[in-house]
């Protein structure tokens, strides 16, 4: 793993249905975006980190704190934003982090790749069990079911795998939205048209097991809050005091 060249990228956008201009709303003093790139600056295997957008606003505060930014065009979806962004890059692995997560873990971003400690792996993410009745309810929350070789089976907003019957350990696991692909593949993962379970569930990793590819999934214990809405920013905020951020 030492070997490989691991650059990060952030995929960042201004516009937003629930909360316009979110990776720039302030978090207790800085920029969410800043928070996103500081934590992943930390993960001693990345080489670089970099913040991927359309905006020059968001450009321009990431030059600001001394980040490293780039600018794209109009992108469907963050996976082809980071592609675009590193098509010239000379990488092995490309990691996604997500913007809207000021809290997310060092430890986390090193558990997506540990997945490639195993060559044959492409693409990796996340699962964390869930106990909580309401999380698995949830179609915001996705959850993932996996082989016995930890490859995903398949990603869903429904409740899977179904409760039938009473079993003595019922694990239900919800997906969480990082991954780390291997450079190559992502040109592959993007070229490929929207698949049918894709449009379905509206999930883009659903294209790649519809087309055959496998995702390794890593159990994490870490636990990172999303931001969609001003409300969850006021939850991160008091997370980071009570945790001793600020």
């Amino acid at each position: 793993m030492h070997t490989r060249n691991i650059i990060a990228i952030i995929p960042a956008r201004y516009q937003s249905s629930r909360f316009p201009g979110k990776p720039l709303a302030i978090v207790n003093g800085k920029p969410m975006i800043q928070w996103v790139y500081e934590q992943t600056k930390k993960v001693v295997l990345i080489k670089d980190v970099y913040v991927a957008t359309d905006d020059k606003r968001i450009f321009d505060t990431v030059v600001s704190f001394g980040g490293q930014a780039i600018m794209t065009g109009d992108c469907s979806c963050g996976t082809d934003r980071i592609f675009e962004a590193s098509k010239d890059m000379d990488a092995d692995i490309i990691v996604n982090v997500q913007g809207d997560e000021p809290m997310i873990r060092p430890q986390m971003i090193e558990e997506v790749l540990s997945a490639f400690e195993d060559e044959n792996v492409l693409m990796s993410t996340l699962r964390k069990r869930i106990d909580d009745q309401e999380d698995i309810d949830n179609p915001n929350v996705v959850k993932v079911i996996t082989d016995t070789s930890n490859d995903a089976i398949y990603f869903s907003r429904y409740p899977i795998p179904y409760k039938r019957n009473d079993l003595d350990e019922y694990k239900v696991y919800k997906h969480v939205g990082m991954y780390a692909y291997k450079k190559d593949f992502l040109k592959t993962f993007v070229n490929l048209p929207k698949s049918f379970l894709e449009k379905s569930e509206s999930l883009e990793q659903l294209r790649c097991l519809e087309n055959g590819f496998k995702i390794r999934v890593i159990e994490t214990n870490g636990e990172t809050i999303g931001v969609d809405t001003p409300e969850q920013l006021k939850a991160v905020e008091e997370s980071m005091i009570k945790e001793g951020w600020v």
